[in-house]
C-alpha cells in the first residue's frame, strides 16, 4: 500500500470514529444555544431507566408526570395527596437535580468505555520559508512552501487493570445516582405527606374554631332571647357575649395557621410562592381510611428498609466505587503498553520545512515503567484507603438513621392507630352532651357556664377526632417511606 493511500485510509478511519463519538453538523455555537438538545450515545452509556418512566414501590404501571395537573397547578382548587404528590415529582427541584446526576453519571460511564478505544489525530499545516542574503555581491531570494500533514493512531493495548476499575468505579457511582434518585423521590413523597397532613390538621382545626364559633353566635341568640322574654339573665348574655368574641378570635388564629401550611406545602411542592395561588387553594377532605392496619412487625419493617430502601442501596454503590477507585491508584505504578501508528508527509509538525518531499511512517509498541514519582502515588493510595473508611462510616452512619426512622414512623403509626378509636368515643360522647345540655338550657334546668363549657368540649373533641385520623394516615405513610417502600397506590389509597 502506498504512503498516501495509507494517509488517506488513517483519515477516513477517524473521521468515521469522530462521527460516532458524537459529531454533528450543528456548529460549537448552536450548542451552546440550544444545550438541551439530545447528543448520540454510541457506546451505548444510557441507561434504559431514563428512556422510560420510573416505577415506585408497590405500583402496577410506571410513575409519569401528570401533564393536566402540572401545566394547570395554578387553577388548581381542590387539593388531594395524590395531586400534591403528583406536582411535587414534576416540579420540586431536588427531583430534578438527582435525574441530572444520572445523566452527569452515565457520561462518566461513556468516558470509562471510551478509554478502551483508539485515539488519532490528523493535522495539516502550510509553511512558507524565505532566504535573502542582503550582503552578498548578488541578489540571492529563495522561498520554498510545503504543506505538512500527519495523522497519528493510539491504542492502549495493557494497563494491568486500571482501566476495568476504572469502568467499574463508574458503572457504581450510576448505580448509587440511580438510587438515591429513588431515595430523592421517597424523600420528596415523605415531606409532601407529612406538610400535607399537617394541613389537614391545621383545616381541622379551623374547621373546629368556626363551628364552635357559630355554635357561641347560637347560645347568644338563645341567651338574647330568654332576656328578652324576661326568664334570663342579663349576666349570662354577657358571657355568651364573650364566649363568642374568643370563639372568633381562636378562628382568626385558626385561618392564619391554615393558610401558612398550605403556603408551607405550595413551596414544598415546588410551585411559585403566589398569595393568590395560595389563597384560593382548598384541601380535599383526605383523612378518612382507618381502614387500613400496619400489618407488618417492626422486625419486618426494619429488614425491609436495610435491604431495600434507596438511600442504603446509593451508600453501598458509593462504598464500591472508592473501592474500585483505590485499584486504579494503584494500577497507576504499573507498566502500560501502547499501540501507535503515525504517518507523516513533508515533515513532522513543529519543525523546518525539507528540501525534499518526505513520506515517514512510524509503527511502535511503547513499554512504560513508572519508577519513581516522589512518592506521590504513595499518598495517592493512602487517601484512597481513607475515602473506602469515609465510605464505610457513611454506609453504618446512613443505615443507623434510617433505622431510627422506621422505628418512631412505627411507634408513631401503632399509637396514631390506637388513637382513632378513642378520639371517636370522644366526639361522640362529647356530641351526646352538648344535645343533653343544650336540652335542658332551653328548659332553665342548666346555666350559661355548663352550656359554654360543654359547647367547647365539643369543639376539642371534634378538632381531635380529624387529627387522630389525620396523624394515623400521615403516620403509616411515612412509615412505608421510612422503609423506601412508598407509591402512588398507597397515596392514593387503591387496593
Amino acid at each position: 500500500m502506498s504512503v498516501n493511500a495509507m494517509f488517506r485510509r488513517l483519515v477516513n478511519v477517524g473521521l468515521i470514529m469522530w462521527i460516532a463519538a458524537g459529531s454533528s453538523p450543528v456548529s460549537a455555537r448552536d450548542w451552546a444555544e440550544n444545550w438541551s438538545t439530545p447528543l448520540p450515545d454510541p457506546l451505548l452509556a444510557r441507561p434504559p431507566q431514563l428512556d422510560s418512566d420510573k416505577i415506585l414501590p408497590g405500583d402496577p404501571e410506571p410513575y409519569f408526570c401528570n401533564d393536566s395537573i402540572a401545566s394547570n397547578h395554578a387553577d388548581l382548587t381542590l387539593l388531594t395527596l395524590s395531586d400534591a404528590v403528583d406536582l411535587a415529582l414534576c416540579h420540586n427541584p431536588q427531583v430534578q437535580s438527582a435525574l441530572a446526576a444520572i445523566k452527569v453519571q452515565t457520561a462518566l460511564v461513556g468516558e470509562s468505555r471510551a478509554a478502551y478505544l483508539p485515539t488519532i489525530n490528523a493535522g495539516i499545516s502550510r509553511l512558507h520559508q524565505k532566504s535573502e542574503y542582503p550582503e552578498s555581491r548578488f541578489t540571492v531570494n529563495t522561498e520554498r512552501t510545503n504543506d505538512s500533514k500527519y495523522v497519528t493512531l493510539t491504542w492502549r493495548l495493557l494497563d494491568f487493570g486500571g482501566r476495568n476499575a476504572n469502568r467499574r468505579s463508574a458503572y457504581a457511582l450510576l448505580e448509587a445516582a440511580l438510587a438515591s434518585h429513588d431515595a430523592v423521590l421517597q424523600k420528596t413523597m415523605a415531606n409532601v405527606i407529612g406538610y400535607y397532613f399537617d394541613a389537614q390538621t391545621a383545616k381541622a382545626s379551623r374547621e373546629a374554631k368556626e363551628k364552635n364559633a357559630a355554635l357561641a353566635l347560637q347560645t347568644l341568640q338563645t341567651t338574647q332571647k330568654r332576656e328578652a322574654q324576661g326568664i334570663g339573665p342579663q349576666s349570662d348574655t354577657l358571657q355568651a357575649k364573650t364566649a363568642l368574641a374568643k370563639a372568633e378570635l381562636d378562628t382568626s388564629r385558626a385561618v392564619g395557621a391554615y393558610e401558612k401550611s398550605v403556603a408551607v406545602l405550595v413551596l414544598v411542592m415546588g410551585l411559585p410562592a403566589q398569595s393568590a395561588e395560595t389563597q384560593n387553594l382548598m384541601l380535599a377532605q383526605d383523612y378518612a381510611d382507618a381502614e387500613n392496619t400496619v400489618r407488618q412487625d417492626l422486625a419486618t419493617w426494619l429488614t425491609l428498609a436495610r435491604d431495600q430502601h434507596p438511600s442504603l442501596l446509593a451508600a453501598r454503590a458509593q462504598l464500591q466505587s472508592v473501592k474500585e477507585k483505590l485499584t486504579v491508584v494503584r494500577s497507576e505504578g504499573l507498566p502500560t503498553l501502547d499501540f501507535t501508528n503515525s504517518l507523516y508527509i513533508n515533515g513532522r509538525p513543529n519543525q523546518g520545512l525539507t528540501a525534499t518531499q518526505t513520506h515517514e511512517s512510524v509503527i511502535g509498541l511503547t513499554m512504560n515503567f513508572p519508577l519513581f514519582d516522589g512518592f506521590g502515588r504513595t499518598y495517592k493510595v493512602r487517601g484512597a484507603q481513607a475515602q473506602i473508611e469515609l465510605k464505610e462510616a457513611e454506609l453504618r452512619d446512613t443505615q443507623n438513621q434510617l433505622l431510627s426512622e422506621v422505628v418512631k414512623a412505627h411507634a408513631d403509626a401503632i399509637a396514631a392507630l390506637r388513637n382513632i378509636d378513642g378520639s371517636k368515643q370522644l366526639t361522640q360522647a362529647a356530641q351526646d352532651a352538648q344535645d343533653n345540655v343544650r336540652r335542658k338550657y332551653d328548659r332553665g334546668l342548666v346555666d350559661i357556664l355548663e352550656m359554654l363549657s360543654v359547647q367547647m368540649a365539643l369543639a376539642d373533641a371534634m378538632q381531635e377526632r380529624v387529627r387522630t385520623l389525620s396523624e394515623w394516615r400521615s403516620a403509616r405513610l411515612r412509615l412505608l417511606a421510612a422503609a423506601g417502600a412508598v407509591g402512588l397506590k398507597e397515596v392514593r389509597g387503591e387496593n
